[in-house]
């Protein structure tokens, strides 16, 4: 059975003992919730030795109410514990000295997606840069990476750092919030005092989750749109769609899951995708498919699209995916297929309004200039990535965990 870092922390007054006599704050959002699905700020505050002294919210806010990127949410007091709860994203992005007045030591219990744009791991940096600035202590109560450990795309060059870019990771980066901790420490060369309180029998490898714990654990959204597991597995690929004209369905019941516009044809575009690229669409099936999103891009228009099915055991092969590959792919045949497509989106993203938002998510300009170059083929990309790849999972074995 398996146990996650919070679980631990409140089953065990041996791992808490360090924390008597100090202010303890929490950063958290929706899915920061036990296995009987109490949220931790309430679960940590009913515990008589935790002095439980300010919250903090990521991009989303601390209730996930925040609807998508560069809507930003503001400090507010929690009237039922009587502590603020603070803005990660909204004035600032980085805890200011009086945030960092507040607590001795900070909990970090933050679901992940193992995708280095979930700006939720650009908001660990920032805080474990802030606790090594302010001698404060940091403790990250650990959950599953639900993507498991499989590693995929180029790594973010030098000079491409955002809140959607943490550092020179790969857009799929197969490990966890506490690996990723201690990743972060050692590259930025951090004097922090930084615990992991880990879980106990978590099997990335094992079926049918392979990272996250099916039939043990109730998927609660870490934000938004992300409502499932499946999401969550072709999340490294479909992220990318933000940065086009093509709708990732939100506004649909399964956003980051399909892709489509008024004005593609689905059937045209998979069979390109067939034809160009096979050994990319391993490991899921494609299936044509209409919506109709209710906000956000095309919104009220009927959209032709394609959703990525990863969900059925006979048709899903965690070792074969490889989702950033698939996308990249999709956008290579609608370009091949209509040269003069309007595919990039040209608007601010996460507050940046000089670099395109398809090359801010990619951390280089690589994928969008292998997609719109008629003369690259599949190998050119993946020659780039595979290069990048190896290098990444040589370099992540030492911060490895489970």
């Amino acid at each position: 059975m398996i146990q996650f870092g919070l679980d631990r922390l409140l089953a065990d007054p041996a791992l808490r003992r360090p924390l008597a006599g100090k202010r303890v704050a929490l950063l958290a959002h929706p899915a920061s919730l036990t296995r009987d699905l109490t949220h931790a700020v309430d679960a940590l505050a009913a515990l008589p030795d935790i002095q439980l002294s300010a919250a903090f919210g990521p991009q989303h806010g601390l209730r996930g109410d925040k609807q998508d990127n560069m809507v930003e949410s503001s400090d507010y007091f929690d009237p039922q514990h009587g502590i603020p709860v603070f803005s990660l994203y909204g004035e600032v992005r980085r805890p200011t000295a009086p945030m960092m007045d507040r607590f001795d030591v900070l909990l970090v219990d933050l679901q992940d997606l193992g995708c280095r744009i979930y700006t939720f791991i650009t908001t660990l940096r920032y805080v474990l840069e802030a606790a090594a600035r302010h001698k404060k202590a940091v403790w990250v109560l650990d959950r599953p990476n639900p993507a498991g450990r499989p590693v995929e795309g180029t790594l973010l060059q030098a000079g491409w750092e955002s809140f959607v870019g943490a550092g020179p990771l790969p857009m799929r980066h197969g490990m966890t919030m506490g690996e990723l901790a201690r990743w972060f420490i050692a590259t930025l060369k951090l004097d922090v005092e930084c615990e992991v309180v880990t879980m106990t029998g978590w099997e990335p490898d094992a079926a049918p989750g392979y990272g996250w714990p099916v039939g043990e654990r109730s998927w609660v959204n870490p934000s938004p749109n992300a409502p499932n597991l499946s999401m969550a597995r072709a999340y490294a690929g479909t992220v990318m769609l933000e940065g086009t004209t093509l709708s990732e369905g939100r506004g649909t019941t399964r956003p980051l899951e399909l892709f489509g516009a008024p004005d593609i044809d689905a059937r045209q575009v998979i069979a390109h995708m067939q034809a160009f690229a096979p050994k990319w669409l391993a490991g899921c099936r494609l299936r044509e498919c209409w919506f109709e999103p209710t906000f956000h891009k095309h919104a009220g228009m009927l959209c032709n699209g394609v959703q990525i099915h990863v969900e059925d055991p006979t048709h899903y092969d965690h070792a074969k995916f490889r989702p950033w590959r698939l996308q990249a792919l999709a956008f290579k045949a609608i370009r091949q297929l209509r040269r003069d497509y309007p595919l990039w989106r040209d608007f601010p993203y996460e507050y940046e309004h000089d670099r395109l938002a398809i090359d801010l998510i990619n951390g280089s300009e690589i994928l969008r200039e292998w997609v719109d170059d008629a003369t690259t083929r599949p190998g050119d990309l993946d020659a780039l990535a595979q290069a990048d790849e190896r290098e990444w999972e040589e370099m992540r074995r030492t911060f490895l965990l489970y």
